[in-house]
């Protein structure tokens, strides 16, 4: 192939990973926008990888589940591989990965836990941890590999406020899909909280958690490479206000009804975010 097809092959596989990204998450797309161009790409290719090995877990309920987690991580290992997939998804995200040394190690945690949806409703306080590592915070540790471009001395200052940041959407998305989890799924991921007698005490434990994550992430937001910061910081806009939303929503509602954000409310956050970026402020 010459390098002219090939160059169209990856954009067009790219762009595959970019149409599940604006599909799937209003939050993320927007957040993705106002990353450098040279970040973007990089960034679907991540996103379009873990959502669609969440697909094969929460949403296949007549296919056999283990048997295409398996396939999927199979396929994975060998696109890295071999550095070449079929599979558009897949492409796009092991020349992201062999670009920037993304870890095997990473990878392998994150379809850990999505094994760990196919037969785990609930979750000690080491199998929940596990769980957030491996679903949430390696994601947003591939991110700063692409962010950080081979600089191993700010990638390893600002790890642990990635994975703090990580571990504030997950349990946001735990807070939020509460009543989905549990209904459809039979999944109950917040150990030692009862859903069927879910308490104002319990939300408030699990809301103080959260905003310690939180509170430690900025930090290292306001310190990500200027291509980085501004995407990132709007992405923690969006769920900082979901946050603020579930926290004053009674116990009760958040076990009745999925909390949401109006895409007219993201896009007036996004503008704030933006202004705040061109004071500044962040």
């Amino acid at each position: 192939m010459s390098k002219l097809s090939m160059n169209l092959y990856n954009e067009t596989c790219f762009e595959c990973s970019k149409i599940i990204t604006n599909k799937y998450s209003t939050s993320f797309s927007l957040g993705i926008k106002a990353f450098s161009k040279e970040l973007q790409y990089p960034i679907y290719a991540i996103y379009g990888f873990v959502r669609y090995a969440d697909e094969i877990v929460d949403t296949f309920h007549d296919k056999d589940k283990a048997y295409l987690i398996g396939k999927f991580k199979t396929d994975t290992e060998e696109a890295i591989a071999q550095k070449i997939s079929l599979n558009p998804v897949l492409q796009a995200f092991q020349e992201v990965v062999n670009k920037y040394n993304i870890t095997f190690d990473l990878i392998e945690a994150f379809l850990k836990s999505m094994e760990m949806d196919l037969d785990k409703t609930s979750y000690t306080d080491d199998s929940y941890h596990e769980y957030i590592y491996g679903s949430a915070e390696v994601v947003g540790l591939m991110c700063l590999r692409i962010f950080c471009d081979g600089d191993e001395e700010k990638y390893q200052d600002l790890l642990p406020q990635a994975r703090r940041l990580g571990a504030a959407f997950q349990k946001i998305n735990f807070l939020r899909d509460i009543k989905a989890d549990f209904d459809e799924r039979g999944r109950t991921y917040f150990p030692g909280v009862d859903f069927t007698r879910f308490t104002e005490q319990d939300k408030k434990d699990i809301e103080a958690d959260i905003k310690a994550d939180f509170d430690d992430a900025l930090l290292g937001i306001k310190r990500l490479p200027k291509g980085a910061k501004l995407g990132v910081y709007i992405a923690y806009v969006y769920y900082l206000e979901l946050f603020k939303k579930i926290r004053s929503t009674s116990s009760a509602t958040i076990s009745d009804r999925r909390i949401r954000i109006s895409d007219s409310r993201k896009i007036y956050l996004m503008a704030e975010a933006l202004l705040k970026s061109k004071l500044n402020y962040v």
